[in-house]
């Protein structure tokens, strides 16, 4: 039943992808598009909620954030509220720089994509192909807490490429892996798990990930993991450039995101939004843990996380997931084909997330038909994700509609706006 839903969600994808596709010019983006909506969006329910957000920070549930609505590819919502940085006083503006962390997923999984449409791969070819050290893996299978010593046994495939992009790989997450002794594993290796302002190389990271042990046979389960940076580097070793290059040259400069990176120029850093934390039900800036959070502005600005390293606008971002809307085509360039899109959007990952309203495909988790029913989520198809510091997004192909929620804190803060945000978008389409 499980695979019958989700194929119908690909169906319904497509045939409104096609309209999408047929009704809007690929240059037009976050503009009126001459199509005629089949909903409108209700300015008295955009005003609700205005006041919605509002009350977040006279609750003291964050200090600022960033919310932006695109319906039928015009902005009809854009504002700034609160403050970018508590200890000075900085007011927070429209076009700040937040740290999006997983939401650079759907940016490595798109440019993975892009190469595939070239020819380079096949989704399921062993990463060992490209990247030798991924040959012959193993699966933890002893662990000894007193020195993180391991065994391990041979696995019985190989990790592949479609592995890797969905998080069936086996590959863990370090210091924010569910299992203990994965993060000792990890740790006791050095491995970066998100972001570092070090001289480290995704090359020499990857190789050493390549060594360690993995959760589980690949395909066989989900478990979120580092899965996009080893296709970071894997982008590199295919495409024969850099990966912020890579990325630069052929996604953000033609879309016009030019405030989109791994790390930031003297001016951009300027507008990063600081992360804070509360203390004492007062907000203060997030000390240095196992990262620096200056990461994208200082330091050796050598290392880019496919998974976690990227830091963005909420208008930069909306391009992005406008481009997926149109089917494919942004701002006069074509990125991907609506095919292509078709399969991005079809459930990769069968029944492994469970019943409980989500799917996965190649580049975002997918909203399906139990998701639809449980309500506030979208309509069967509306593609989302979201970051380690509080950011948020998703776009809805059938009401034509994108909604971005940006915030820079992390620990415990009380934060109800992200649910009531999504559920009050979609109440405000008519």
């Amino acid at each position: 039943m499980k695979q019958y839903l989700g194929a119908l969600g690909s169906l319904v994808f497509l045939l409104v992808l096609s309209v999408n596709t047929q009704a809007q010019s690929p240059s037009t983006v976050l503009a009126p598009t001459g199509k005629q909506p089949l909903q409108s969006i209700s300015s008295a329910r955009l005003e609700r909620i205005d006041q919605m957000l509002d009350q977040t920070l006279a609750d003291n549930q964050v200090p600022g954030l960033v919310a932006l609505i695109v319906k039928d590819g015009k902005i009809v919502y854009h504002e700034a509220k609160g403050l970018a940085d508590v200890p000075s006083g900085t007011k927070m503006a429209k076009d700040q720089i937040f740290r999006i962390a997983s939401q650079s997923k759907a940016i490595t999984s798109t440019a993975v994509m892009m190469l595939w449409e070239e020819g380079k791969f096949k989704l399921d070819d062993p990463i060992s192909k490209y990247i030798p050290e991924f040959a012959n893996p193993r699966i933890l299978s002893g662990f000894r807490y007193a020195d993180s010593s391991y065994s391990s046994r041979p696995s019985p495939r190989e990790i592949t490429i479609r592995h890797l992009i969905t998080h069936t790989s086996g590959i863990g997450y370090g210091v924010i892996d569910g299992n203990e002794q994965m993060k000792m594993v990890y740790q006791k290796a050095g491995i970066v798990d998100l972001f570092t302002s070090e001289p480290v190389k995704i090359s020499d990271n990857i190789k050493k990930l390549a060594q360690l042990p993995l959760h589980h046979e690949p395909g066989t389960k989900y478990t979120y993991s580092e899965g996009l940076d080893v296709l970071g580097y894997f982008i590199e070793v295919v495409s024969g450039m850099p990966f912020d290059q890579f990325l630069k040259t052929r996604i953000f400069d033609p879309m016009g995101m030019s405030n989109t990176g791994f790390y930031l120029n003297e001016a951009q850093g300027k507008k990063l939004v600081t992360i804070h934390r509360k203390v004492n039900n007062q907000w203060e800036s997030f000390p240095v843990t196992f990262y620096d959070p200056d990461y994208p502005k200082t330091g050796a600005k050598t290392f880019f996380s496919g998974g976690a390293g990227l830091s963005s606008t909420a208008e930069d971002y909306a391009k992005f997931l406008q481009m997926y809307l149109n089917g494919g085509a942004y701002n006069g360039t074509r990125f991907l084909s609506p095919t292509t899109i078709k399969t991005m959007m079809s459930n990769q990952v069968g029944d492994m997330l469970g019943d409980g309203g989500k799917d996965y495909g190649l580049a975002f988790g997918l909203v399906d038909e139990k998701g639809v029913a449980q309500g506030g989520l979208g309509s069967l198809g509306t593609f989302d994700w979201g970051g380690y510091f509080n950011t948020q997004y998703f776009a809805d192909p059938v009401t034509n509609t994108i909604g971005i929620l940006m915030k820079q804190t992390q620990g415990g803060t009380g934060d109800e706006s992200a649910w009531k945000f999504r559920q009050m978008v979609f109440s405000a389409i008519e």
